[in-house]
């Protein structure tokens, strides 16, 4: 994002016209003196350089910025254990673009409907093709529609193949976008901008890069998205049946093979909703181990130079995270053991 340079240019204005009023200041002062007096005055004195070095919460932190090295690419991270509150967070108040990861959103704000009775999982809504139209020639892009099929249905194609129609057919059925916008605010998701149905976004996408350029549209940050999984998991806006609807949908994802999952243990369970645009590839879910304990995590790549690439470095930043988060687990179970002795 641009910053503004007006600011700058009336400081820098204000300090050359400054002496003109202040040099009485000087009047009696010592000239051996009056070059440390101007510095103090207008703030020109030398400075020791400012430390840039990285401070983080904890040695975990520390391991995943060095499997986040951003020196390609843009990457953010988020995570928390929910079993002991412990997270980590590598750029994770920067906006990201969400692609696909905001479909998690769009099925919880369909099941508050159907938790309030407003609607049913076996409501027939149509999928809605995009059609091929001249770039920019509406707001919206033009869709079809094509075959029926109930919200559960839907809900399922959009979580576990990703189908662009499934999800703008449910963003139809909730009446737009603004409704997910208005289930995530009183849901406390702050970070969090739906504004465009996917057909739209698709047909727009490479407008910017954004490696280089923070486009708040249709972006969240990684803490609001970990947010809105633990709020998920945790039940705390929806019944154990939604609940249940959108994190099997997760564990039977079909996407994003090479990211959270390529480099995970076999005895890990995990659910997770990619998401992939231009020079960006992301991946947001749970690890659940053996013994329940589950990690929530949201990880966003921009550049590194192909989409293969990126997918590595998820999945070896998702690793990271749950052997880090397992380490941490077992150090505590064994000091409160000792305690206990």
């Amino acid at each position: 994002m641009m910053i503004p340079k007006l600011g700058r240019f009336l400081s820098i204005a204000a300090l050359a016209a400054a002496p003109l009023v202040a040099t009485p200041a000087f009047a009696d002062t010592d000239p051996t003196d009056l070059e440390a007096a101007f510095d103090s005055a207008f703030g020109t004195e030398e400075r020791a350089p400012r430390d840039y070095t990285p401070t983080f919460d904890s040695a975990l932190e520390e391991r995943i910025a060095q499997l986040a090295d951003a020196s390609e690419g843009r990457i953010g991270v988020a995570a928390i254990d929910l079993a002991t509150g412990e997270s980590i967070s590598i750029l994770g108040d920067q906006r990201f673009p969400m692609a696909s990861t905001s479909k998690i959103a769009i099925a919880a704000a369909y099941l508050e409907g159907v938790d309030e009775g407003r609607w049913s999982l076996t409501t027939e809504f149509p999928l809605l093709w995009p059609v091929r139209s001249r770039p920019f020639s509406s707001a919206a892009a033009p869709v079809r529609q094509g075959e029926y099929m109930s919200a559960l249905e839907l809900i399922d194609l959009m979580i576990t193949r990703s189908s662009n129609p499934a999800t703008d057919a449910l963003i139809a059925a909730l009446g737009g976008t603004g409704a997910v916008n208005d289930w995530a605010r009183r849901a406390g998701l702050e970070g969090f901008s739906l504004d465009r149905d996917i057909a739209t976004l698709v047909r727009d996408d490479g407008e910017f890069d954004p490696e280089t350029h923070i486009d708040l549209r249709d972006s969240a940050t990684p803490e609001t998205m970990v947010q809105l999984l633990s709020g998920l998991y945790q039940g705390r806006w929806l019944s154990a049946s939604s609940r249940h609807v959108i994190i099997d949908a997760m564990e039977r994802c079909r996407t994003g093979t090479r990211r959270i999952p390529a480099l995970m243990p076999s005895y890990v369970t995990v659910a997770h909703k990619t998401g992939s645009l231009n020079n960006t590839s992301s991946d947001i879910g749970f690890l659940t181990a053996p013994d329940g304990r589950t990690v929530a995590l949201a990880i966003y790549v921009t550049g590194n130079t192909t989409r293969r690439n990126r997918e590595a470095r998820i999945a070896s930043i998702a690793r990271g995270i749950y052997d880090g988060f397992a380490q941490e687990a077992g150090r505590s179970y064994a000091n409160a053991h000792y305690d206990a002795n």
